[in-house]
């Protein structure tokens, strides 16, 4: 697979699947908090503005309100920033939404350091891992507008709560209209048989351009789409790594408990191989244009290339 030059909002994709939900099924309902236009859930709004709630800036109750519609038989979409999605109302997320094992399916835009201008205060690096830890709750990453749509349909039916992680840029298309989201199941974007690259979100169209670079200097990279971070993949990711004798995770987000931290816990339990993380390094994010943010965590294209000689090498 190649990067295509077309660009798509992930939250586009999320709108689609509202969209289509909605039309089906009278059971879904979408709650936000103040922030529809950025999220996107806007568009339900305008096209079943009586099962919308906005809540205003006040997100833990966002949660608790998602949970009291989720335990009365609804499909509820609960939607802010990632931040404050998983920082300000973890309590509610924890204790009253998982615990109960309610159908909130909480899917959370502009996740990671392409935020971009609005600063550390607003751009989630932790969030994966919090939600991660949390018992019952499923984490999905999609890396652009269709598998997006495709994912959001999919955890909407099943049991639980989840959380899917959305961006605020642009991305690559990747996929199109025939493509088929399978919860739970790391998909092969581009065969290889010397490294195992594993990315999700934003960054697997990232790891696809370091594995061009790397092709042309003789390294054929594995590169693998892991969009659902829990359940992990297992069997997928050491068939894979027990084919190439090393693996690298790539991701928009702290290496501590998110893919990195999760991979890392599988090959250390199952398989030991040499492991390198692409992702933030113990840190806050800073304000700046997306694109040089991500040059400046080492997140770009390039720098994967280095990790992966060097472990090559």
């Amino acid at each position: 697979m190649t990067v295509s030059q077309e660009t798509r909002n992930t939250r586009d994709g999320y709108a689609a699947a509202l969209l289509e939900l909605g039309e089906k099924d009278p059971r879904v309902v979408v709650l936000d908090a103040d922030l529809a236009k950025s999220t996107q859930t806007e568009k339900f709004k305008l096209r079943f503005p009586d099962r919308f709630v906005d809540c205003g800036v006040a997100e833990q109750n966002l949660m608790a309100t998602a949970a009291g519609l989720a335990a009365t038989d609804k499909i509820v979409f609960a939607s802010t920033f990632a931040i404050f999605a998983t920082g300000r109302a973890y309590d509610q997320v924890r204790n009253t939404i998982a615990y109960s094992n309610l159908n909130v399916k909480i899917c959370a835009s502009h996740g990671g350091i392409t935020v971009g201008e609005d600063g550390s205060s607003h751009q989630a690096l932790e969030d994966i891992a919090l939600m991660r830890a949390i018992p019952r709750m499923k984490v999905v990453v999609p890396a652009d507008f269709y598998e997006t749509r495709e994912a959001v349909k999919a955890v909407a039916y099943i049991e639980g709560p989840a959380y899917v992680r959305i961006g605020r840029p642009k991305v690559p298309v990747l996929f199109d209209d025939s493509y088929r989201f399978e919860f739970g199941k790391a998909l092969i974007l581009r065969p290889g048989s010397d490294v195992t690259m594993l990315a999700c979100g934003f960054m697997v169209h990232k790891a696809l351009e370091a594995a061009e670079e790397l092709a042309s200097g003789g390294i054929e990279a594995e590169v693998i789409d892991v969009h659902t971070i829990k359940p992990l993949d297992r069997e997928g990711i050491l068939e894979s790594a027990s084919r190439t004798g090393r693996v690298v995770t790539c991701e928009e987000h702290t290496v501590m408990g998110g893919l990195g931290g999760a991979v890392a816990e599988l090959m250390c339990e199952e398989m030991p191989l040499p492991v390198r993380m692409v992702g933030i390094r113990d840190s806050f994010g800073t304000s700046g244009k997306a694109d040089e943010l991500v040059e400046h965590f080492g997140l770009g294209s390039r720098h994967i290339a280095e990790v992966v000689r060097g472990l090559c090498g």
